[in-house]
């Protein structure tokens, strides 16, 4: 299984998590690690860090790739400069041509998954990126609606407006994109997390979930209808739920995921949950997509202070998924051959 890992932001700390998640060697058994990037910002980090077994197979492509061994494209210029805990014009092209390089070679079946290292969403605006982040470039590369969905073990939380000012939240949130939200979350539950049923909790958006209306109208007239829905159509979405209260209660162990209404919303409990070993994932897309779920960390970069257990659990998210689709994959080839056998003995 040949996943790739892109550099991110060289000046943050994306290499020496993927240094430190990498050198777990259990990982090189079971996978073949493919790092977009710079051999030399790599080397910059080792130094930096002062980390002694960690060397680097240089290639031009997936298909050179060594199965036992720590890959290496590179992407850009190799000289960039490295200056740590710094945003940087240079960072960001570095980071941009990264990650468009290991995308396409993901959309092309060069590589199975790739995970991204964290981006400075700032310095990384060009012509060529021009988006919140990572999620909505994938949207567009895929041409296919996506959901952020944030997973540590059997907690997994979704959200209808990711990157959307909360000035805009109230407006963003409609039937339509709540529905949409709801069936590939649910369609993700099973066929990447191999769920039968599951059951999906759905957050209001006001406090106490508008309180029967005293404290907003959305829950009555957008979400509750939404829910409705896509009730209809089989898919087990109950709700609304206040968001303190399910977060809080022993509730929250019943269901398989939540989908919050926006991001905050969502992300805080989340991380305040589990914020070392949490894991962005991409849902909906036909391309496979893990992130730690932290950020660049300009401040510690450098530093070895770093925790890569988020990222080594992007890394082992995104094989699972790898796995899981293909399971399933395989399994519905199988049905669809069954059904056109017994057609085809009905009408013999």
């Amino acid at each position: 299984m040949k996943i790739g890992i892109t550099q991110g932001d060289v000046n943050g700390i994306g290499y020496e998590v993927i240094m430190k998640a990498l050198q777990d060697m259990d990982i090189i058994d079971d996978l073949t690690p493919i790092i977009y990037g710079s051999p030399k910002a790599a080397a910059y980090h080792r130094k930096a860090l002062n980390v002694a077994q960690f060397s680097l197979n240089n290639i031009n492509s997936p298909e050179e790739a060594h199965p036992k061994r720590i890959n290496i494209i590179t992407c850009g210029d190799d000289n960039i400069k490295v200056e740590l805990g710094k945003s940087s014009d240079a960072a960001g092209m570095a980071a941009f041509e990264a990650l468009e390089s290991a995308v396409r070679d993901l959309s092309d079946g060069k590589i199975d998954a790739v995970v991204t290292a964290p981006i400075n969403k700032k310095n990384i605006q060009s012509e060529n990126f021009h988006f919140p982040g990572h999620t909505e470039y994938l949207e567009q590369a895929a041409q296919a609606p996506a959901l952020m969905l944030l997973v540590a073990g059997k907690l997994r939380v979704g959200v209808v407006a990711g990157h959307v000012p909360i000035c805009q939240v109230a407006q963003y949130i409609t039937e339509d994109k709540i529905l949409s939200k709801l069936r590939i979350l649910n369609r993700s539950l099973k066929l990447d997390f191999n769920i039968d049923g599951p059951r999906i909790a759905v957050l209001g958006l006001n406090p106490h979930s508008g309180d029967h209306g005293l404290l907003g109208q959305e829950e009555e007239t957008v979400i509750g209808p939404a829910i409705a829905k896509a009730q209809a159509e089989g898919i087990c979405a109950m709700g609304p739920y206040p968001a303190d209260g399910l977060f809080g209660s022993e509730a929250l162990g019943k269901f398989d995921a939540i989908l919050a209404m926006y991001h905050d919303q969502g992300l805080a409990p989340f991380k305040a949950l589990a914020f070392t070993s949490g894991v962005n994932f991409t849902a909906g897309l036909p391309i496979i997509r893990t992130s730690p779920d932290h950020g660049t960390a300009y401040d510690i970069a450098g530093q070895d202070k770093a925790d890569p257990t988020s990222m080594r659990e992007a890394i082992y998210l995104a094989m699972d998924i790898v796995r899981n689709r293909s399971i399933n994959q395989e399994l519905e080839a199988n049905r669809l051959t069954t059904t056109v056998e017994t057609r085809a003995e009905r009408n013999a």
